[in-house]
Protein backbone atom coordinates (compact mmCIF):
# COMPACT_ATOMS: atom_id res chain seq x y z
CA UNK A 1 0.00 0.00 0.00
CA UNK A 2 1.61 3.21 -0.79
CA UNK A 3 0.91 7.01 -0.99
CA UNK A 4 1.85 9.79 -2.66
CA UNK A 5 0.97 13.75 -2.65
CA UNK A 6 1.98 17.26 -1.99
CA UNK A 7 2.90 18.29 1.38
CA UNK A 8 0.66 20.55 3.99
CA UNK A 9 2.92 21.44 7.16
CA UNK A 10 1.79 21.96 10.64
CA UNK A 11 3.55 22.55 13.77
CA UNK A 12 3.81 20.97 17.14
CA UNK A 13 0.77 20.57 19.21
CA UNK A 14 -2.06 20.53 16.55
CA UNK A 15 -5.15 19.95 18.58
CA UNK A 16 -8.94 18.40 17.59
CA UNK A 17 -10.10 21.61 17.79
CA UNK A 18 -8.00 22.84 15.25
CA UNK A 19 -8.23 19.74 13.12
CA UNK A 20 -12.13 20.26 13.34
CA UNK A 21 -13.35 22.88 15.07
CA UNK A 22 -15.93 21.63 17.87
CA UNK A 23 -18.51 24.50 16.56
CA UNK A 24 -19.15 22.56 13.23
CA UNK A 25 -20.02 19.61 15.50
CA UNK A 26 -23.55 19.79 15.18
CA UNK A 27 -23.33 17.07 12.31
CA UNK A 28 -22.28 13.10 11.94
CA UNK A 29 -21.99 13.93 8.07
CA UNK A 30 -18.01 13.55 7.21
CA UNK A 31 -18.13 15.03 4.14
CA UNK A 32 -20.51 18.30 5.65
CA UNK A 33 -17.48 18.57 8.48
CA UNK A 34 -14.59 17.89 6.37
CA UNK A 35 -15.74 21.34 4.49
CA UNK A 36 -14.00 22.95 8.06
CA UNK A 37 -10.72 20.61 8.10
CA UNK A 38 -7.85 23.10 9.50
CA UNK A 39 -9.60 25.73 8.80
CA UNK A 40 -8.57 27.50 12.40
CA UNK A 41 -4.75 27.08 10.75
CA UNK A 42 -5.19 27.00 7.47
CA UNK A 43 -8.07 28.34 5.50
CA UNK A 44 -6.78 27.19 2.54
CA UNK A 45 -6.32 23.59 3.20
CA UNK A 46 -9.67 22.32 1.78
CA UNK A 47 -9.68 24.24 -1.46
CA UNK A 48 -6.20 23.01 -2.39
CA UNK A 49 -6.39 20.04 -1.02
CA UNK A 50 -5.86 16.73 -3.34
CA UNK A 51 -6.23 13.07 -3.03
CA UNK A 52 -3.42 11.74 -1.67
CA UNK A 53 -1.86 14.84 -0.34
CA UNK A 54 0.48 14.29 3.00
CA UNK A 55 0.13 16.24 6.17
CA UNK A 56 3.62 16.78 7.83
CA UNK A 57 3.49 17.87 11.74
CA UNK A 58 5.57 18.14 14.84
CA UNK A 59 4.94 16.50 18.17
CA UNK A 60 1.62 15.30 19.82
CA UNK A 61 -0.37 15.72 16.54
CA UNK A 62 -4.04 15.72 17.34
CA UNK A 63 -4.06 16.25 21.05
CA UNK A 64 -7.01 17.81 22.77
CA UNK A 65 -10.12 15.96 23.23
CA UNK A 66 -10.62 11.95 21.92
CA UNK A 67 -13.07 12.68 19.54
CA UNK A 68 -12.78 10.61 16.34
CA UNK A 69 -14.28 13.34 14.08
CA UNK A 70 -10.37 14.75 13.53
CA UNK A 71 -8.74 11.75 11.87
CA UNK A 72 -11.65 11.29 9.83
CA UNK A 73 -11.86 14.71 8.49
CA UNK A 74 -8.77 14.69 7.26
CA UNK A 75 -9.52 10.71 5.71
CA UNK A 76 -12.29 12.39 3.58
CA UNK A 77 -10.50 15.16 2.69
CA UNK A 78 -8.26 12.82 0.72
CA UNK A 79 -5.44 13.02 2.25
CA UNK A 80 -3.53 10.40 1.91
CA UNK A 81 -0.70 10.28 5.12
CA UNK A 82 -0.30 12.47 8.08
CA UNK A 83 3.64 12.10 9.05
CA UNK A 84 4.41 13.73 12.34
CA UNK A 85 7.15 13.58 15.00
CA UNK A 86 4.30 12.09 17.44
CA UNK A 87 0.83 11.59 17.44
CA UNK A 88 -1.11 12.08 20.95
CA UNK A 89 -2.54 8.61 21.67
CA UNK A 90 -5.80 8.75 21.28
CA UNK A 91 -5.66 10.27 17.81
CA UNK A 92 -3.56 7.63 16.80
CA UNK A 93 -5.73 4.76 18.25
CA UNK A 94 -8.61 6.78 16.13
CA UNK A 95 -6.68 7.14 13.23
CA UNK A 96 -5.99 3.21 13.19
CA UNK A 97 -9.86 2.94 13.81
CA UNK A 98 -10.97 5.01 10.98
CA UNK A 99 -8.14 3.68 8.46
CA UNK A 100 -6.47 6.71 8.30
CA UNK A 101 -2.51 6.19 7.54
CA UNK A 102 -0.33 7.57 10.01
CA UNK A 103 3.49 7.13 10.76
CA UNK A 104 5.84 8.74 12.90
CA UNK A 105 9.28 9.84 12.06
CA UNK A 106 11.13 12.56 13.61
CA UNK A 107 13.24 13.29 10.37
CA UNK A 108 10.87 13.18 8.00
CA UNK A 109 8.62 15.95 10.01
CA UNK A 110 11.40 17.78 10.18
CA UNK A 111 13.27 17.98 7.03
CA UNK A 112 10.00 17.67 4.36
CA UNK A 113 8.62 21.25 3.53
CA UNK A 114 5.39 22.23 2.60
CA UNK A 115 4.60 21.52 -1.19
CA UNK A 116 7.72 19.22 -1.74
CA UNK A 117 6.26 15.89 -3.19
CA UNK A 118 6.22 12.75 -0.96
CA UNK A 119 5.43 9.26 -1.60
CA UNK A 120 4.79 6.61 1.32
CA UNK A 121 5.38 3.24 1.41
CA UNK A 122 3.61 1.67 4.41
CA UNK A 123 4.94 -1.70 3.65
CA UNK A 124 8.36 -0.91 4.34
CA UNK A 125 7.64 2.66 6.29
CA UNK A 126 9.95 4.42 3.51
CA UNK A 127 8.81 8.00 3.06
CA UNK A 128 10.81 9.72 -0.02
CA UNK A 129 10.56 13.15 -0.48
CA UNK A 130 10.56 13.50 -4.52
CA UNK A 131 11.36 16.63 -4.27
CA UNK A 132 14.56 16.33 -2.73
CA UNK A 133 15.61 12.84 -3.42
CA UNK A 134 15.96 11.99 0.64
CA UNK A 135 14.33 9.06 2.14
CA UNK A 136 13.43 7.86 5.58
CA UNK A 137 12.86 5.38 7.67
CA UNK A 138 9.40 4.97 9.57
CA UNK A 139 8.17 1.93 11.50
CA UNK A 140 5.51 0.61 9.49
CA UNK A 141 2.77 -0.72 11.26
CA UNK A 142 2.34 -4.45 11.62
CA UNK A 143 0.24 -6.96 9.07
CA UNK A 144 -2.70 -6.74 11.45
CA UNK A 145 -3.05 -2.83 11.34
CA UNK A 146 -2.28 -2.50 7.72
CA UNK A 147 -4.78 -4.88 6.92
CA UNK A 148 -7.43 -2.57 9.24
CA UNK A 149 -6.35 0.37 7.19
CA UNK A 150 -6.96 -0.98 4.13
CA UNK A 151 -10.09 -2.06 4.75
CA UNK A 152 -11.20 1.55 5.31
CA UNK A 153 -11.21 1.46 9.39
CA UNK A 154 -11.58 -1.48 12.00
CA UNK A 155 -15.31 -2.09 11.96
CA UNK A 156 -14.70 -2.32 7.76
CA UNK A 157 -12.06 -4.92 8.99
CA UNK A 158 -13.79 -6.85 11.27
CA UNK A 159 -17.22 -6.90 8.81
CA UNK A 160 -14.30 -8.64 5.86
CA UNK A 161 -13.20 -11.11 8.26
Amino acid sequence: MNTQGHVFKYGDNVDTDVIIPARYLNTADANELAKHCMEDIDTSFVGRVKPGDIMVAGWNFGCGSSREHAPLVIKTCGTGCVIAKSFARIFYRNAINIGLPILECQAAAEEIQPGDAVSVNFDTGVITDITTGKTYQAEPFPDFIQNIIQAGGLLASLKEG
